[in-house]
């Protein structure tokens, strides 16, 4: 009998383009709640590439994981922050 290695599903190795990244945050925006908006700002910001996001939001690496990582209460500062470094904006639609 064979053996079978099972990696853990990592999806900030499939977020490699803009347009899957917008499609990704305005998924989890319109669906998700808080703890799912923070967590895919922290897969967006791992597959941009942490000390880039970190470097450009002028938070440390440690505080920007910190920041991100589940059950954080970040402030909104800190998201828009890593919002913008990701190359991302907030609009308001009418309902």
């Amino acid at each position: 009998m064979t053996t079978k290695e099972v990696t853990k599903f990592d999806i900030a190795e499939y977020l490699d383009d803009d347009a899957m990244i917008a499609e990704y945050l305005n998924t989890v925006l319109e669906e998700g709640d808080t703890e799912d908006i923070i967590a895919a700002l922290g897969h967006v910001a791992k597959a941009r590439g942490m000390t880039r996001i970190a470097e450009e939001t002028g938070l440390s690496r440690p505080s920007l994981y910190k920041a991100l990582s589940h059950g954080s209460k970040p402030q909104f500062d800190t998201i828009l922050k890593v919002l913008r470094a990701v190359g991302g904006n907030l609009n308001i639609h009418s309902a």
